[in-house]
């Protein structure tokens, strides 16, 4: 039985739409995990376009930073899990200094041995040039090992582009 999903793709390919949608497919209770943070007006309008296209059969638990403890009193049979996204997730760790290596194995560590049926969404951003300056090639290069993680550890993973969904796993 599929027990995780990855899904990753660029801004605004679809991949939240898609894992939404499998998500409500699981039948199973519906639980989110945000980890995005609403510093601006534009970030609060995503936020708030997100929350109404999920709908109210959502419970929401905001985790910027402790995602792995935000997962684990959700963590039984029952529940449906989707955390969106962990772009997000490690820009707030590195923000707040934290050990990015030691925070992206408890998370690995958790999605491995879940219960809950879960489903991840994070950008795809090593697709581009090399960024000009060290904190963005930082943040490229820990997004690039997360991704690969979680891909190892995961029953199924998804590429979304233009809103169609490639299967690369599982």
């Amino acid at each position: 039985m599929t027990r995780s999903t990855f899904i990753l793709g660029g801004a605004r390919s679809g991949k939240s739409a898609l894992a939404e949608r499998l998500a409500r497919e699981s039948g199973l209770l519906l639980h989110y995990i945000a980890t995005g943070q609403a510093w601006d007006a534009e970030m609060r309008e995503r936020i708030g376009q997100h929350q109404s296209r999920r709908g109210p059969e959502w419970t929401t638990i905001e985790a910027p930073l402790e995602l792995t403890c935000a997962i684990t009193p959700l963590d039984f049979e029952e529940n449906t899990i989707l955390i969106d996204c962990l772009t997000l997730w490690v820009t707030n760790l590195m923000m707040a200094e934290r050990d990015v290596d030691d925070a992206f194995d408890r998370l690995v560590s958790a999605i491995a041995g879940a219960k809950a049926r879960i489903f991840i969404v994070s950008n795809e951003v090593g697709l581009g040039i090399v960024p000009d300056n060290a904190m963005a090639r930082a943040f490229r290069d820990h997004a690039g090992r997360l991704h690969q993680k979680i891909a190892a550890v995961a029953d199924e993973v998804y590429f979304v582009a233009a809103g169609l969904p490639l299967k690369m796993k599982g």
